[in-house]
């Protein structure tokens, strides 16, 4: 019976291991030629022709590294060519994205109370949504709004704080944020295929002809590599935010996602301040941890003023004991345990998610802080609100929770 059942769990967890994977090797190269193209040694005559050099050393062995701003006066051979880490990292996302949202899309892509969404609408906004990002995208780079480097990074960063808000309009909040990392890593990918590949075999193409290459093919793939530098740590947070409810189930879950764009600069300023030796900008690290605050506040905004939370440690006979946890178990017995059950009776669900059981009163009691913050101070679960979870149930966790740490739980 669940044969089938344990393989596509398998093939969920290779193709995610193959995201990673991949992502890894694009962001390790991308970060490793930014670093090396900012360090570069530029002040001295090389006999060469390059516009600048570097030593390194790594793994016991010495490295001698130099930049031509078009290219060398005769095209070496075994010229390598990084593009593929960046293919297979959209590749394999994009195949997350169909394994688990857009076959799961009654549980993580569609929330109707957010809106009532057929799966083939939901499906449709979300390709039409990524093939919008990069035409925008891409066009306004190559408008004269675009001539400006620093007018065009806001511009960018105006279309993707209201491609978050969009996004937290139509689909739930987990779905909301993945999508928008998706958005963004969408036109960091289609940044390589489209402009910076193409324009890199221009010039080797004029080289090879004994053409003299045009260096704005270089400079435009420049602009772009650089927008890719400053989006990367931004959507490696997005892609990170589906386990943390806190993140994406709350009011001001887009807000936080416009947040986490700016920490994605002030961290990369950093970076490439230090990697240009042209300073060392710790206030970046100061502006992080402030904003960091922010969306921590932002995340529990709706619940202000209500009591200090408890902290759980071994109190579970406390919180069994807190008034109104009859109710807690009535509520949790009756919206959430049709799946977390040694036996779950929803379709589609052989074992309870994570492990975690709420079947009896102890059972609950034991999980108390996952269902606090999962079900009370956020709506991350029931995933898509299925099990129709109401406001005044949710209120009432809250409740049962806040009112026992009053009581002096502590551990």
């Amino acid at each position: 019976m669940y044969d089938w059942v344990v393989l596509w769990e398998w093939v969920e967890l290779a193709v995610r291991w193959l995201h990673v994977i991949t992502g890894i090797a694009w962001i390790g190269s991308s970060f490793y030629f930014i670093a090396l193209d900012l360090g570069l040694h530029r002040d001295r005559a090389l006999a060469s022709g390059a516009d600048g050099e570097e030593w390194q050393v790594h793994g016991g062995g010495f490295y001698h590294v130099q930049k031509y701003l078009v290219a060398p006066a005769a095209m070496p051979d075994g010229l390598v060519w990084f593009k593929w880490e960046s293919y297979a990292t959209w590749l394999s996302g994009f195949a997350m994205l169909v394994l688990v949202y857009y076959l799961g899309s009654d549980l993580y892509l569609i929330d109707p109370e957010i809106a009532d969404l057929s799966q083939a609408q939901a499906i449709s906004i979300s390709l039409a949504s990524l093939a919008f990002g990069w035409i925008a995208y891409d066009l306004i780079c190559k408008s004269r709004f675009g001539d400006d480097s620093t007018r065009l990074m806001i511009g960018l960063y105006v279309i993707l704080v209201a491609m978050a808000w969009c996004y937290t309009q139509v689909f739930t909040g987990r779905a909301a944020l993945l999508h928008l990392g998706a958005f963004t890593a969408t036109i960091m990918s289609a940044n390589v295929f489209f402009i910076i590949m193409p324009n890199q075999r221009i010039v080797v193409a004029d080289l090879q002809a004994g053409r003299k290459p045009d260096p704005k093919y270089g400079k435009i793939a420049k602009q772009r590599s650089t927008h890719n530098n400053y989006l990367t740590l931004p959507v490696v947070f997005l892609m990170m935010s589906n386990h943390y409810p806190l993140v994406f189930a709350t009011e001001y879950n887009w807000v936080i996602a416009s947040l986490v764009f700016l920490m994605g600069v002030t961290v990369r300023h950093w970076f490439n301040t230090k990697h240009a030796r042209t300073g060392n900008p710790h206030w970046t690290w100061f502006i992080t941890a402030l904003l960091i605050l922010l969306a921590a506040w932002l995340s529990t905004a709706p619940m202000r003023g209500l009591p200090q939370e408890a902290r759980l440690g071994g109190a579970a006979l406390i919180l069994a004991n807190a008034e109104g946890f009859d109710e807690v178990v009535s509520i949790v017995q009756g919206r959430c345990s049709m799946c977390h059950a040694k036996e779950p009776g929803y379709e589609g669900i052989h074992w309870p998610p994570k492990d975690v059981v709420l079947e009896t009163p102890e059972q609950i009691a034991h999980e108390a802080r996952r269902i606090y913050v999962h079900s009370g101070i956020t709506h991350a679960m029931p995933p898509a609100n299925v099990s129709l979870m109401e406001p005044a149930e949710r209120a009432a966790i809250v409740e049962w929770f806040r009112g026992a740490g009053a009581s002096g739980i502590s551990g």
